[in-house]
């Protein structure tokens, strides 16, 4: 593991998605939101095939390792994740998630990419029963909603995304599982309260943060409305 991981159920972790960043200035941005109190840096990671976008990948990853003392978060939404799980650990990955929707043997991948040292995650898109996770909830490190339809940052919040968290909680706890549940999908300081409420532990904003015009002072409201979460 690159990064050691702030993992615990009591500490509402800020992960800004870099999807959001501006790319020519890619290491001052992510600077700007470790000095505001950044717990992870999510880095979505699509292939014009599963998801109607084309982003980055491992040779990105790895500058952005070089440039960040977070943990990085990375999101793969792609077909073949089994292929590429390695390059993405060797990239500096500590936190790795794929799709229900396209992972056939998603007990098999999980167990691979926690054997590399990192975190397994699975991923549930807005249309996806939240039953997929019955047999593979007591091997997950944490559960990744989404609450926009994967693809493209800016997205309005899907409001149902709310009772997901709260039954995908059901699920976990049934299973005896400690797995963390992320959020991700038009996070910001009008629904952050409610997705901590719901069940969330970890969020992930991207336009509110990025698209702010001052990014610090924005990870820092959005981290005011989870503390005032947290105290009642």
């Amino acid at each position: 593991m690159t990064t050691p991981l702030p993992w615990s159920t009591d500490k509402i972790l800020i992960a800004p998605s870099v999807l959001s960043a501006d790319f020519t200035n890619l290491e001052r941005d992510i600077t700007a939101v470790e000095r505001a109190g950044a717990d992870l840096i999510h880095i979505d990671v699509m292939d014009g095939h599963f998801v109607p976008n084309i982003t980055i990948g491992q040779p990105v990853v790895r500058a952005i390792r070089r440039v960040s003392a977070c943990p990085l978060d990375v999101h793969l939404m792609i077909e073949d994740a089994d292929r590429y799980v390695d390059d993405f650990v060797d990239a500096g990955a500590d936190m790795l998630s794929v799709h229900v929707e396209v992972t056939p043997h998603l007990q098999r991948t999980i167990a691979h990419i926690k054997s590399l040292g990192v975190r397994a995650g699975a991923v549930l898109n807005p249309s996806t029963s939240v039953s997929s996770l019955l047999e593979i909830a007591s091997d997950l490190d944490f559960v990744l909603i989404m609450s926009v339809n994967p693809g493209f940052s800016g997205q309005v919040f899907i409001r149902q995304s709310l009772d997901k968290v709260r039954r995908v909680r059901d699920v976990l706890t049934q299973a005896g599982s400690s797995a963390l549940i992320e959020i991700d999908g038009g996070i910001d300081t009008t629904n952050a309260r409610a997705a901590v409420d719901a069940g969330a532990t970890i969020l992930v904003a991207g336009k509110a943060i990025f698209g702010a015009p001052d990014a610090e002072s924005a990870i820092q409201a959005i981290r005011a409305t989870t503390n005032a979460t947290a105290q009642q």
